[in-house]
């Protein structure tokens, strides 16, 4: 590794981390240099600059410290159940909304436990993240931090299902086709529904394929839940790996309907609704 490359390297390693705490960089731009020579070292265009500061100040002025002191459990991500040393039941969640509502909880003064099953994102240090794989490990941490919680929000897309058997070798391929039997995994939502307290407040979700509402409504009583954030494959580009959400948020007052916009927008919507009923 070249000289310049190592400065490259070393530089772009501290921006992430800063990134990492909760820090917003306006990183160089690229171009011709004082040097004469091209590259990336130069002061961002004034209106780029603009242009971030007004994002900052717009997504940022409605927020408050109105969670502080509360403590805040929330899961994000998927889980895998294995059936093999190399193969697992899984889905497609990023874990994006997840954590987009722990970084709104941290924001507003919440002391935030952040239970992620397997992805690929960071957080703020000060957010308590426990990185779990499977059902029955996120299963175990929420058990252990949801007494002290004053509210948990159950975003994780936990599998439903894990086989019976757990093949300790490979599983080779064969003339025959393979059969596993599945069992059904713990119900999160629902266990700790079960033993919600008075002053706790739960916050489920429900991704639908159809009868979204109908089924949603059903899963509020299920989950002994407060208000359930309801999401739909049918609106495209909405749910798993996009950086965009479009909910409704259905509690035994009715429901709330709300436009597609980003993630962390939604986050805020979420959360503003939660701090109404804490």
């Amino acid at each position: 590794m070249d000289l310049d490359m190592y400065k490259h390297t070393a530089t772009q390693a501290n921006i992430d981390m800063l990134k990492r705490r909760g820090n917003h960089i306006i990183e160089a731009g690229s171009g011709f240099l004082a040097s004469g020579l091209e590259g990336k070292g130069r002061m961002e265009e004034p209106e780029v600059i603009v242009a971030f500061l007004d994002q900052y100040f717009d997504n940022n002025a409605a927020i408050t410290q109105d969670l502080k002191g509360k403590n805040v459990l929330i899961t994000a991500g998927p889980t895998y159940e294995k059936i093999d040393p190399v193969r697992f039941i899984g889905n497609y969640s990023s874990g994006k909304m997840g954590f987009a509502l722990a970084e709104e909880c941290f924001k507003r003064g919440a002391n935030v436990t952040l239970v992620a099953g397997p992805v690929h994102i960071a957080c703020s240090e000060g957010i308590n993240r426990i990185d779990v794989e499977s059902c029955e490990q996120m299963y175990e941490a929420c058990q252990q931090a949801f007494p002290v919680a004053d509210a948990a929000i159950l975003c994780a897309a936990v599998a439903d299902f894990k086989p019976l058997n757990f093949s300790e070798t490979k599983i080779k391929r064969g003339k025959d086709k393979l059969h596993i039997d599945l069992q059904p995994t713990h119900d999160i939502a629902a266990a700790l529904g079960q033993r919600k307290k008075s002053r706790q407040r739960i916050v489920a979700f429900a991704l639908e394929t159809n009868n979204e509402e109908t089924n949603a409504s059903a899963k509020l009583v299920k989950k002994n839940a407060d208000f359930i954030v309801l999401n739909s494959t049918r609106n495209a580009g909405t749910t798993f790996r996009s950086d965009d959400n479009q909910i409704t948020i259905i509690s035994k007052g009715g429901k709330k309907e709300y436009e597609k916009k980003r993630k962390h927008l939604v986050a805020r919507d979420i959360i503003d609704e939660l701090v109404s009923i804490l």
